[in-house]
């Protein structure tokens, strides 16, 4: 599962973070494999800006689930303040972390410089920490002057992000395992995982291409009303694509109907790989989706307003999941 940690419209901050641990909680007492949480900044609703500070909360919530970032956005941040970050949490809760990697900065330009104090940025800067972060986590080597401390040696697992096609043919000569970001922008998925398998190096953390997709997910027992519940979702996409960043809002009937027909495509666009149904339609659009990307990992992201619902949610996935024939 992979979590923004929304904030809810009439909750706080405070609630939005206590929300994101009883799910990750739940979804590993279903026996979800992994939980990760996004670095974003500076936009109304979501709150899982400190991203290493919420996997550290979230780890120590939980005894066995994965918990990682989905991702840190590695441009904002010095490899070596970021191995030391994680090389903590591997300390603390050895087994159990994940540092999945983006390119993107995660926020709006004005706070992008806020981030990044005016740092220009080219394209070769990613590729060079990425492999700077890699050599910072292995073991020491003889004279090395540079040493994250914790971090060194805890060979915390990588995962390169992405929504086109340069985190896919990096990841694949690195030998790293890729996600696809397409719970947000689908368009590229089959393209971007096309070329990650053909391109892939085996190495060292990976004999062979390992691909997680992002998938949005509402369920609940009728088509009905999981299309009621995914009206939240609705009304936080038009809002990016309109530029009016709000809190998760409540469910409202007929929202879509109550779009322009420019709107309901741009809305249908930028949810192309969702699943939103009742138990037979959810089976179906998840061994679908398995079955056409031949996706190593789904990753939920389930945005629904109301929590028992989300939970609720995550319960028909699973149910649906475990129908599905092997």
């Amino acid at each position: 599962m992979l979590d923004l940690v929304a904030v809810r419209e009439g909750a706080t901050v405070s609630q939005a973070l206590a929300t994101a641990l009883a799910t990750a909680q739940h979804a590993e007492r279903l026996g979800f494999k992994r939980y990760w949480v996004a670095e974003h900044h500076n936009m109304q609703g979501i709150a899982s800006s400190a991203t290493a500070v919420l996997v550290g909360y979230l780890a120590g919530g939980t005894q066995r689930i994965r918990v990682g970032s989905g991702g840190i956005m590695l441009p904002n941040h010095a490899p070596l303040v970021v191995a030391e970050a994680f090389g903590t949490l591997a300390e603390l809760y050895p087994g159990r972390i994940d540092l999945g990697l983006g390119r993107a900065p995660g926020t709006d330009p004005a706070t992008m410089r806020a981030l990044r104090r005016d740092r220009p940025e080219t394209e070769a800067d990613f590729p060079r920490d990425v492999a700077e972060l890699q050599a910072l986590l292995s073991p020491p080597q003889m004279g090395q002057r540079i040493v994250a401390m914790p971090g060194a040696g805890t060979q915390v697992p990588l995962w390169l992000l992405g929504s086109s096609l340069f985190s896919a043919q990096l990841a694949a000569q690195r030998g790293l395992p890729y996600a696809f970001a397409s719970h947000f922008a689908p368009r590229l998925m089959h393209q971007a995982i096309g070329i990650y398998r053909q391109l892939f190096q085996p190495s060292e953390h990976l004999a062979k291409p390992y691909v997680a997709i992002g998938v949005p997910l509402v369920a609940a027992p009728t088509d009905d009303e999981a299309q009621l519940l995914a009206s939240s979702v609705y009304q936080r996409v038009l809002g990016i694509l309109r530029g009016d960043r709000r809190r998760l809002q409540a469910p409202v009937p007929h929202f879509m109907a109550q779009c322009s027909a420019q709107e309901r495509a741009a809305i249908a666009d930028f949810l192309g790989a969702a699943v939103v149904g009742g138990p037979d339609t959810v089976g179906a659009g998840l061994a679908q989706l398995a079955d056409d990307t031949g996706a190593d990992e789904l990753m939920l992201v389930c945005d629904v307003f109301d929590q028992s619902l989300r939970l609720r949610s995550l319960d028909i996935a699973a149910q649906a999941i475990a129908a599905v024939p092997a």
